[in-house]
């Protein structure tokens, strides 16, 4: 049971608002979707970071709370999964190798006591402000999101009681940060949207696609809602609504329906790895992989595209491996096949923003991309899409 009102935790998260941080004095305007993507350019994400938690047997029932790592503390959590404790230099050097977002997936529960309420813990905020705000500093946009915290709370409540938990969560977050700038974007969920549910005998269970669908539109409209209702900037700050599993065929389908909106052209859609099926089956770089994106390319741009909004990528790969090729290609070069995916989002208008996690495309403490060949690749098509060619 939520025990504590919305109006309680409005007022603390008030007293310890980010307004103060100097970020928010920027210069400012107010931008559509519209705009907003395009400018986005190419994303990166800081991934196994800040939504690192201690998952052992989290896909148990027996999984009641979420277990505390080293001496609780915001550092614990974001390197517990091999992260490096991010700094300022470290996105600064994402900036300059021709990034222009970064997304920060949050878990949230973590530092959280077990008490029913759902109250973010105040170091634990502060501590995804300092990154917000390296972000703000080196001129990104930034996406902040719920992330694994979302499974975590859909495996064990109904679509009922995961509205009135998450419209507390989004209330707090939107809450601290409403008068940060409108670069600052927020992006609602992660990938479990009509996700499983643990029946009564404690096993994960698929829900009927009525039920998921369902799921899916309510809490969305629960993000947007909550998010509005805080007023300041997120009156009109652009929101990122998250896709049924992110999966492109189930957020094309006419059941997956957008929330509506107190105000126009401040929504975004975000689906996942427009190539993921040829991936697993180990189809990329092949005809059919280029076939199987241009198709679903055509889904998003008839769903979304036509209608005004649009397409944010919240995860494309990296890299490659080799053996995720189609056997009958002889060239197994990750670095064209990325350019390929990037060009092709770019030119359909999409947001491309690469999955990354510590020290694999992109060294948090070299502080560029790795490998000269992915970073050549990348400066091109980062220069194109700036106007340097």
């Amino acid at each position: 049971m939520i025990k504590q009102s919305l109006s309680i935790i409005t007022v603390a998260f008030m007293l310890m608002s980010a307004t103060s941080c100097g970020v928010a004095d920027k210069e400012d305007k107010i931008q559509t979707a519209q705009e907003v993507a395009k400018n986005m350019g190419i994303g990166i994400s800081l991934g196994n970071t800040m939504e690192a938690y201690k998952s052992d047997n989290c896909e148990k029932i027996t999984y009641e709370w979420i277990p505390t790592v080293g001496n609780n503390t915001p550092t614990d959590y974001e390197t517990c999964w091999g992260a490096v404790e991010t700094t300022q230099k470290a996105i600064d050097g994402m900036k300059a190798e021709g990034f222009d977002t970064v997304r920060i997936p949050v878990f949230w529960g973590n530092m959280m006591e077990n008490d029913g309420t759902y109250t973010i813990n105040s170091e634990y905020i502060a501590r995804v402000k300092e990154i917000v705000d390296y972000c703000q500093n080196a001129d990104l946009y930034t996406v902040v999101n719920i992330h694994h915290f979302d499974e975590f709370i859909i495996r064990r409540n109904s679509t009922e009681k995961c509205r009135e938990i998450f419209t507390v969560l989004w209330t707090q977050i939107a809450e601290y940060f409403k008068d940060y700038p409108y670069t600052l974007v927020f992006e609602g969920y992660n990938e479990y949207l009509g996700g499983n549910r643990f029946n009564e005998k404690g096993k994960l269970t698929e829900l009927p696609k009525k039920e998921a669908y369902e799921m899916t539109n309510v809490l969305n409209q629960a993000f947007v809602d909550a998010v509005r209702a805080t007023g300041g900037k997120n009156g009109e700050r652009v929101l990122v609504v998250s896709g049924y599993w992110t999966n492109i065929d189930n957020t094309t389908s006419p059941e997956f329906i957008m929330p509506t909106d107190t105000v126009d052209d401040r929504l975004m859609v975000s689906v996942h790895y427009v190539d993921n099926s040829m991936y697993w089956a180990k189809k990329i770089g092949g005809n059919e992989w280029m076939r199987y994106i241009d198709n679903q390319i055509k889904l998003l741009n008839k769903a979304f595209t036509e209608k005004n909004i649009p397409v944010f990528l919240g995860e494309i790969a990296a890299r490659y491996p080799e053996e995720n090729f189609d056997s009958g290609v002889t060239d197994k070069n990750s670095a064209k096949c990325v350019e390929i995916m990037l060009n092709t989002l770019l030119d359909n208008g999409f947001v491309p923003v690469i999955w990354d996690v510590n020290d694999n495309f992109y060294s948090r403490t070299e502080y560029r991309i790795k490998y000269d060949n992915e970073r050549s690749m990348f400066k091109e098509i980062s220069e194109k899409l700036h106007g340097k060619q």
